[in-house]
């Protein structure tokens, strides 16, 4: 850990949201392999850019293979990769922009943490639970990730050998089996709207 390091102040959230007239926030989309939450994250971000709402997608294409490419799917790595996904996001949403980061995010505590950076710097953090019976997903499985999982041919896949934490509380409860993408969209943009963040 650093030591040597000194924080340097520049201008405020507030200053910064009045300037570019926006506000920032992270959309924390969590579920299962082949939920949806990918697809919505597009879906969402260009709802918001066609609305000339900055916003930008952080998911497993740019985070996995850039700034986490050094990271595994053990348990310890996938806790190392939502923590940096967490302070990045923050920084996005510090930046007044939305975040929209969607990752299997498998444990609450990790989640609790994301949500936690945020607060302690008043941020808003909105967690989208993208939910989906296990069956649908398995049957979705774009990946073919689930056949391989029951073949054993992947270990630790989240649902099959890993656990996932569904949230307890979510801002945001998303049925992918009752929704279309749009629609799914949509909710997120009207919530954003309901609560003042847009």
């Amino acid at each position: 850990m650093a030591t040597n390091i000194t924080w340097h102040p520049n201008l405020t959230y507030q200053e910064r949201s009045e300037l570019i007239n926006q506000k920032g926030a992270t959309i924390w989309l969590t579920g299962l392999s082949a939920s949806g939450k990918s697809t919505i994250a597009c879906a969402l971000e260009q709802l918001l850019l066609k609305e000339k709402v900055t916003a930008y997608r952080l998911d497993g294409d740019n985070i996995r293979f850039g700034l986490n490419k050094d990271l595994g799917f053990s348990e310890k790595d996938r806790v190392e990769n939502i923590r940096r996904i967490a302070e990045v996001s923050k920084l996005f949403a510090d930046s007044c922009s939305i975040a929209v980061t969607s990752f299997i995010s498998p444990y609450r505590e990790d989640r609790d943490k994301a949500r936690e950076l945020h607060l302690n710097s008043n941020l808003k953090f909105i967690e989208v639970f993208v939910d989906v019976p296990l069956e649908v997903a398995e049957k979705r499985d774009p990946k073919g990730l689930y056949k391989k999982a029951r073949e054993g041919v992947i270990k630790d896949f989240t649902g099959i050998s890993a656990p996932y934490e569904a949230p307890i509380k979510p801002e945001i409860h998303i049925r992918t089996d009752l929704l279309s993408v749009e629609e799914s969209a949509l909710q997120i943009y009207n919530y954003l709207k309901e609560h003042n963040v847009l």
